[in-house]
Formats: structure tokens, C-alpha cells, sequence
């Protein structure tokens, strides 16, 4: 006797199961791209695993704006070194640089919008507004070139520095060199107003004040870049690379 269905393929009746009654896979975190690859074929993802940044950000286009605005400066302070009306335009430009200086970086990091791009970036930028500030306030005659001089030197240092690590890590930028670029900032704008009197003395002073804490950074960052090949150097002698950025007790950022 011929039970009804029992040559049917798919089940009672020659009918498959219904979409509900098969197996599923169920989707789990190992599906994801972002992990490392398994034997398998699987990909788990890693503890420290975390979402790319776009390069094009806000906080990278305002640094950005601060490089656009350094030539802007630089003309406006030549077009009319005596005249008020052009020295107030050269300060505007000079501010509006200075103020993006001091919120980029406060936005990335709010906003975790921090890339290898901005941490290296930022500061080229500062230098460069700094940089053509002073050499064109000490060729109007208004700043003393040994002044100049040794803020120049200091900056051009620490970029070099930056360059001969830039393999091994990141040497994020300390408060130290931040508390030096807002004193230089305020010095360099009050300069470039037309002022007199006790206002002059106290830009100064201001400036005085910019000149030794950019010494000091200066120092720091030497041997922070130190510090960050002596560390390369222990990782290469055995101890596990941990592919994601590591900050120590000495103040170093790894981009490895």
C-alpha cells in the first residue's frame, strides 16, 4: 500500500516546507567586515575596533580655512602697513585664523572626528600662520628679529620632529604647546593693531611670556620624540603590536 506523500519529494503531499519551517542563520557580529579574518572565512570583530573618520570633516576644514587665511593675512598687513584701516583688516584675518586654531581641535575630539590627517595637519598650520606673522611684523620693523628668530627655530624643530617619528607614532600636541600658541596668538594680534602706550607694553610682556613657554615645549618635545623611538624600539624586539592607537605614561600617541 502506497502511503500518500511518501514519494514526493519535499514532504507530506509533495509540498516543501513552508519558508518558516527551515533552518535560519541567524546574523551575528562575526558577519561584519570590520574584524580580523578567521579560518573559516569568518571575521570577528576586534575589541578595539572602531569606525573610520572621513578625512573631509569639520574640524579638518577649519584647519584648512587657517591655511587659506595665512597668505590673506600676509597681504592685507603689506597692502597698507600705515594705514589703520588695512592693519584692522590684517587683524581680522590674523583672529579669525587664530580662533579656528583654537575650536578645531576641541571639535574632533567632541565629536570624535580625530584623524592621523588633523593631528599632523593642525600644527603644520599653526606654524605656518606663527611663522608668516612674525617674519612680516619683524620686516615692517615692528619685532625684534632675534625674537623671530628663536620662535622660528623652535617650530621648525618640532615639525622635524614630528617628520623623524612620524613612522613609529603620532606625537599628539601637549597643553604646554597650546598655552605657547594662544600667547603668541594674542601677542601677534596686538601687534598688529595700531597701539600705543601701556597697550604696546603690554603686548610685550605678552610676547615675553610666548617666547619662554615655546623654549620650554620645545624642550618637551625632544624628548617625547625620543621617548616614542625608544618605545619603537622595545616593540621590535618582540612585544605584540596592538594595531590601534595607545597612549602610555610618557604622553605618546601610537597611529600604528
Amino acid at each position: 500500500m502506497t502511503v500518500p506523500g511518501a514519494g514526493a519529494p519535499g514532504g507530506v503531499g509533495g509540498r516543501r516546507p513552508s519558508p518558516a519551517a527551515q533552518p535560519t542563520r541567524e546574523l551575528t557580529p562575526v558577519d561584519t567586515p570590520s574584524g580580523s579574518p578567521e579560518p573559516g572565512g569568518a571575521a570577528v570583530a576586534g575589541p578595539h575596533a572602531r569606525p573610520s573618520v572621513s578625512v573631509l570633516n569639520v574640524a579638518n576644514l577649519l584647519t584648512i580655512i587657517r591655511l587659506v587665511l595665512v597668505p590673506v593675512f600676509v597681504v592685507f598687513l603689506f597692502a597698507g602697513p600705515d594705514t589703520d584701516g588695512w592693519r584692522y583688516a590684517a587683524f581680522v584675518a590674523y583672529a579669525v585664523a587664530a580662533v579656528t586654531d583654537q575650536i578645531d581641535g576641541s571639535i574632533a575630539r567632541h565629536w570624535h572626528l580625530v584623524t592621523d590627517f588633523g593631528i599632523l595637519v593642525d600644527p603644520i598650520a599653526d606654524k605656518a600662520l606663527t611663522g608668516a606673522a612674525l617674519i612680516s611684523l619683524s620686516i615692517l620693523g615692528e619685532l625684534p628679529w632675534p625674537v623671530t628668530a628663536v620662535v622660528l627655530l623652535r617650530e621648525v624643530g618640532v615639525t622635524l620632529l614630528r617628520l623623524w617619528v612620524i613612522r613609529f607614532g603620532v606625537i599628539a600636541a601637549s597643553r604646554g604647546g597650546k598655552a605657547k600658541t594662544l600667547l603668541l596668538n594674542v601677542a601677534i594680534g596686538l601687534y598688529v593693531l595700531p597701539l600705543a602706550g601701556i597697550a604696546a607694553t603690554s603686548r610685550a610682556v605678552i610676547l615675553a611670556a610666548g617666547v619662554v613657554v615655546a623654549v620650554a615645549t620645545g624642550v618637551d618635545y625632544v624628548y617625547r620624540a625620543l621617548a616614542l623611538r625608544r618605545r619603537a624600539a622595545r616593540d621590535a624586539v618582540g612585544e605584540p603590536a596592538g594595531g590601534t592607537p595607545i597612549t602610555d605614561d610618557e604622553g605618546l600617541t601610537d597611529a600604528r
